[in-house]
């Protein structure tokens, strides 16, 4: 049984919002731009938690270090920042986890490896950013995720010790930096799962596989506290 939690963090992309549908899209177009075949969005779904550098890698079949990557990069980036919230949603059932937070002085926050020139738009734009004081980024820190350094920050700001905390995420580097803080470790079996990164090995305390069932384990641990 997990110890009730004074706060909740979630990783972003994957865990608190299915952002794979924009960034499924800003591929797709990066790739007719460069006069490549499209792919379907089953294909790119698994990979966009790994961010840019991987779905330049999927689409183009290609390595950073070749010539014209970067610039592949780069418009798809841009693409992607013009159509952050296109489709983008809040998972299924997380609008009634944050409520569920809020209602019994939860407090919760969002630590991602994604850039903040691009987190920060997008929460807004999903009108979160005015729901919590704690929403790290992957270069809001010296170090990223899977360093524990950003949950850490994070836990500062929401004057939390990481030991009170729980962090969700769907990626082994998610549950490593949470182990790291001192956190509970819930994956998220819903998220975007990378093959080369499969649930068995993530080690974390207890998995779930839709967010509504965090309410019933934080609904457990206070019964249990």
């Amino acid at each position: 049984m997990l110890p009730i939690p004074k706060a909740v963090l979630f990783d972003l992309d994957g865990t608190l919002a299915d952002t794979a549908p924009d960034l499924a899209y800003a591929l797709n177009r990066t790739l007719a731009h460069y006069g490549e075949p499209q792919l379907p969005f089953e294909q790119i779904r698994p990979v966009v938690s790994h961010g840019g550098i991987a779905l330049i890698k999927l689409g183009f079949r290609m390595q950073p270090e070749q010539e014209g990557f970067e610039e592949r990069r780069q418009h798809l980036l841009q693409v992607y920042l013009d159509n952050l919230c296109r489709d983008t949603r809040l998972f299924e059932g997380m609008a009634e986890v944050l409520e569920h937070c809020e209602r019994n002085a939860i407090a919760w926050g969002v630590v991602t490896n994604k850039p903040a020139w691009l987190t920060d738009p997008l929460m807004a734009q999903m009108q979160l950013s005015g729901r919590t004081p704690a929403i790290v980024s992957g270069d809001t820190c010296a170090n990223r995720k899977p360093h524990p350094e950003p949950i850490e920050h994070a836990c500062r700001l929401l004057r939390v010790p990481p030991q009170h905390c729980w962090y969700v995420g769907d990626a082994g580097r998610d549950m490593q930096a949470g182990r790291a803080a001192g956190c509970a470790t819930i994956g998220a079996t819903f998220g975007y799962i990378y093959p080369d990164d499969p649930i068995e090995h993530w080690d974390s305390d207890i998995n779930i596989d839709h967010p509504l069932q965090l309410i019933e384990l934080l609904a457990a641990a206070a019964t249990n506290d």
